[in-house]
């Protein structure tokens, strides 16, 4: 028995997380950086488009958590990528690209450019843009969690 409905809603999103993220990474090794992340390249492309800047400036610019963009930096730090300053106080951090991620700039906005128009023409497949799709289920669970709905669904299960 299959089940394909909303009730695994986040496990098929997964899903289609890993095959887009899969084939991005795939053209990342065809072109010899099989240690590059698809994460990696939002950040890189902010950074070189508006210099350093915090890990919460960074991500407000690729629209993720600040836990999400600290995380993809600590990684991106280990694979020498970026370096982090401190900043106006002890709890903010700058980050910065290094010479290597620099020289990455070309393959990495190229790539972009290709990936975009990909992204483009399989949206135009869809009965509805998903990156459309995406930003009004981003919205509508700012304004009323998961968490909430579950809740308002079955109020006994927070007993």
């Amino acid at each position: 028995m299959t089940i394909l409905g909303a009730e695994l809603l986040a496990t098929r999103l997964r899903h289609l997380l890993e095959l887009l993220d899969g084939d991005v990474a795939a053209i990342y090794a065809d072109l010899g950086l099989s240690w590059f992340r698809p994460r990696f390249t939002p950040v890189v492309r902010a950074l070189a488009a508006g210099g350093p800047q915090p890990i919460r400036d960074l991500a407000a610019a690729i629209g993720v958590t600040h836990s999400a963009a600290s995380q993809t930096v600590a990684q991106m730090v280990k694979a020498e990528l970026v370096t982090l300053s401190p900043g106006a106080d002890a709890r903010h951090r700058i980050v910065h690209l290094t010479p290597r991620a620099e020289e990455l700039l070309p393959v990495l906005d190229a790539e972009w450019a290709a990936t975009t128009a990909a992204a483009k023409r399989f949206e135009d497949e869809l009965a509805y843009p998903l990156s459309k799709l995406v930003d009004e289920a981003i919205e509508a669970l700012r304004e009323r969690p998961m968490r909430q709905r579950i809740a308002d669904a079955a109020p006994d299960l927070s007993r």
